[in-house]
Parts: C-alpha cells; structure tokens; sequence
C-alpha cells in the first residue's frame, strides 16, 4: 500500500466559485484505475501544540504499490488537474508513504 498526501494551501482572495471548481477538479482523480481509494478534507477542528492547521485543503490517495502511483502521476487526469489549477495554490507539500 502506498498513501499519497498532498496539503494545498489555496491562494487568498479565491472567489467560492473557485474553491468549488478546485474540489470538484480533486473529485475528478477518483476515477483513475490505479486509485483505490481518494479523500478530501480541510482541517479538523482540533487543538494541539503540534498540529498544523494551516493548510486550506487536503487529499489523500492510497494505491496499491508504487507501481500505481506512478500510473497516477502519468495519468491524463491529474496531468488535466494540474494544468487547470496549479495557479490555485501557493503552497503544497506531498508525502508519500508505504
């Protein structure tokens, strides 16, 4: 299994319309063959002194091995994902982990 996180934190002054765009563009990686399973997320309202909260919107992808994320990483779809809103975010940091 390989869990494929990825933390945007969207630009300042994005219209809602923008915001609902960019969710429904995450929403469109669920159908790529390799994913198993897609979630998408802002952060809990939880408290700590190391939590980060920082971030606007997370998604998490699992695959079954890293032969699948790479499938993913190539596929038409979140190469479309990311042409249409990489000017969305500011920031964004990816784990990967197995």
């Amino acid at each position: 299994m390989l869990v494929h996180s990825v933390f945007f934190w969207l630009r300042k002054g994005l219209a809602e319309e923008q915001r609902r765009a960019f969710q429904h563009g995450l929403e469109s990686l669920k159908p790529i063959e390799a994913v198993q399973a897609l979630y998408i997320g802002t952060p809990a309202a939880t408290d700590g002194p190391i939590i980060d909260r920082s971030y606007s919107v997370a998604l998490t992808v699992l695959f079954r091995d890293k032969a699948g994320h790479g499938a993913y990483e190539v596929h038409p779809l979140h190469k479309d994902f990311v042409r249409d809103f990489s000017s969305f975010w500011e920031r964004i940091i990816i784990y990967d982990a197995e």
